[in-house]
């Protein structure tokens, strides 16, 4: 399998993010975390052992911590600076969990997966990293994230230059999720997809954000050739025309997968055998059955 992503530069965009600090751009990232720990705070368990893998700011180890879940919480990124004064942090390289077998109780997978080379064994890796009947809480962006600058960077790029290299990532469809969590070993997962809209002034607005946020383009396959000032300009054109709302500003759309899985364990609901169902599937569904 061919890798998409340049990991070393992955590293590098995330460690440029992290210096600039610009304020506000971690906007998403905070969406994220309390979404996640609102999903904690409705788990009736304690977690002795947690784990925030890849998280920036830290900022759903924060929110994370704050529902009073968790007794410990180790943060693990690709860079010791991650890590606020005083909190240690565990550094390495973007396709890892350094965690021995069955270590943690619960891993937090805020907005990283979708720029894994090989998401299912990163899947894998955190399965294994969990004790029995551990939890896996992830936040993937999915499938529509940015279908908008997609869309303007193919057009602008085919039109002045006669054709188009990837400059958005490829994100991955809810249904795939779901699927390599299965392949991956965890027990009764659970995936929804919400899609939020942020409004722009224009598309550079969005761009500086996107860099902020470290998700300046990582692929292999990006034109290594420099392009115009044309380029954005009519990339800011073709945003403006098709993309506006009624005041004049764009809009940009980030749809996010919420995933959740647990490490198998004996103790939890298990399928019925085939064949051991009380009533048949087609009496059940017979609008003329009535029970006595």
């Amino acid at each position: 399998m061919n890798d998409l992503f340049d990991e070393a530069l992955i590293a590098r965009n995330r460690a440029r993010a992290l210096a600039r600090n610009a304020p506000g751009s971690d906007f998403l990232l905070e969406l994220t975390a309390r979404e996640l720990a609102d999903r904690l705070s409705l788990v009736e368990r304690r977690f002795e052992d947690a784990v925030e893998l890849f998280g920036g700011t830290g900022l759903t180890a924060k929110a994370a911590l704050a529902t009073g879940k968790i007794e410990r919480l180790q943060r693990i990124e690709t860079d010791a600076a991650f890590g606020e004064e005083g909190q240690a942090v565990l550094a390495t390289n973007y396709e890892s969990v350094p965690l021995e077998p069955q270590s943690v109780n619960l891993i937090l997978s805020p907005l990283a997966l979708h720029l894994t080379n090989d998401t299912p064994g990163m899947l894998i890796q955190m399965r294994r990293a969990l004790k029995p009947d551990g939890l896996l809480l992830a936040a993937i962006p999915g499938a529509g994230t940015l279908a908008e600058l997609r869309d303007v960077l193919l057009a602008a790029e085919t039109e002045i230059y006669g054709g188009a290299s990837p400059r958005v990532v490829p994100f991955a469809d809810i249904r795939d999720v779901g699927s390599l969590l299965q392949r991956a070993g965890f027990a009764l997962p659970v995936i929804d997809e919400e899609s939020f809209t942020v409004r722009y002034d224009h598309i550079f607005a969005l761009m500086r954000d996107l860099k902020a946020m470290g998700m300046a383009n990582p692929l292999l396959g990006r034109s290594r050739r420099p392009v115009s000032s044309r380029f954005f300009l009519r990339a800011a054109e073709l945003y403006a025309e098709r993309f506006a709302d009624p005041d004049g500003r764009i809009r940009a759309t980030f749809s996010i997968v919420f995933v959740s899985g647990w490490a198998p364990h004996e103790s939890q609901q298990k399928p019925l055998k085939p064949g051991s169902a009380k009533m048949r599937l087609a009496d059940a569904l017979d609008p003329t059955r009535r029970d006595t």
